[in-house]
């Protein structure tokens, strides 16, 4: 008799329902591994409003935290009933795009030409983390020990939104007494701010208008706020740098407008990191761009994954040097998956991120 779980299942469009869905099988190079904790992404809110195509059937989530269920014949150093996370990312780590240090694109090269987001499986391409239970594909390159000392929550943003976050500021190169501008305080902005703060900058602007982001952002690291609808934040940012610009530009939302602002906001050389997940086509302002002679880097990150990744971002946690546990702003259990979607998706009751218990 095949033993069921409860699941998550994207349905169509406007739909994402709690169901029933058989134990994953595994594979020699896969591990079982029970879910204790787990969140939604903005990405799934993308998935349920039909903006990111997956198939209907598919279980959703892709930051899973948890307990080795069952290992692979193949799998050498884990145990069973070990604590773990991996990654949103699960690189297979001898991929052409992994062999290159590009483990994000792992699987990203098909027969019918290069496509992005290779890496990324866990409620994508294969069945993902808001469930009772998730198989991680090729183990040994994924999971990740949780140290003793850290809990679930402590740990909950490293599989995508801390990894995801802290590379803006890697992939903007980032240097002591650098001026950054983050534009968004969303869970992403926020953890890109608490990257430039580690990387070094010494002057960090937010943009942000939700009080209770504001807020956050202080404490992750920004030493202005720049409410964008009080003020033009090209302008506001420009005076903070008595004209100078910013160093390193992280665009954290996904639009034309922060985009475009994001551009504008640079002194010559700088650098436009972009984090955010594009639905259309973008523009690049002439003047922000000054016609392609500004000395200017735009560069694109998808989230690092893999379990070095992994282990150096709970070193972060466990170091003290970022406070993430603040970014869990509301809990519920796997059985009200529908309920916290909704809330989610709405932006309801400052919500910043949830925690899903099964």
């Amino acid at each position: 008799m095949t033993e069921l779980m409860k699941a998550a299942v994207f349905i169509e469009p406007g739909r994402i329902v709690l169901d029933d869905k058989p134990v994953p099988d595994i594979g020699p190079l896969d591990a079982l591994v029970r879910i204790t904790t787990t969140t939604i992404c903005g990405t799934d809110i993308h998935i349920l409003k039909g903006e990111y195509p997956v198939s209907p059937g598919l279980i959703i989530g892709h930051e899973p935290v948890g307990v080795i269920e069952k290992l692979g014949s193949a799998v050498t150093g884990y145990e069973e009933g070990q604590r773990v996370i991996a990654g949103a990312i699960t690189p297979s780590g001898y991929s052409n795009a992994s062999l290159c240090g590009y483990h994000s694109q792992c699987g990203a090269g098909t027969r019918h030409g290069w496509q992005a987001l290779g890496g990324w499986r866990f409620g994508n391409t294969i069945d993902g983390s808001q469930a009772e239970y998730l198989r991680v594909p090729d183990a040994m390159a994924n999971l990740s020990p949780i140290p003793d000392e850290l809990s679930d929550e402590q740990v909950l943003m490293c599989p995508d939104i801390m990894s995801t976050g802290f590379s803006g500021a890697e992939s903007g190169a980032i240097r002591i007494g650098d001026t950054v501008a983050v534009f968004a305080q969303g869970p992403i902005g926020l953890c890109a701010t608490a990257g430039a703060k580690l990387m070094g900058a010494s002057s960090i602007i937010a943009v942000e208008s939700i009080p209770e982001r504001s807020a956050m952002a202080k404490r992750m690291g920004a030493d202005h706020v720049v409410d964008f609808r009080q003020v033009d934040p090209v302008t506001e940012i420009m005076k903070i740098t008595e004209d100078r610009g910013v160093d390193v530009a992280i665009e954290a939302l996904g639009t034309q407008e922060t985009f475009a602002a994001a551009l504008t906001v640079l002194r010559p050389g700088g650098t436009l990191s972009s984090l955010g997940v594009y639905s259309s086509d973008l523009q690049i302002p002439l003047t922000a761009f000054h016609a392609g002679l500004g000395d200017h880097k735009i560069i694109t990150t998808l989230c690092p994954g893999g379990k070095e990744r992994m282990r150096r971002l709970m070193q972060v946690v466990a170091s003290g040097r970022v406070d993430t546990s603040g970014l869990v702003t509301h809990h519920f259990g796997l059985d009200q998956i529908e309920e916290a979607y909704e809330l989610f998706s709405q932006q309801r009751d400052g919500v910043l991120k949830v925690a899903i218990k099964p």
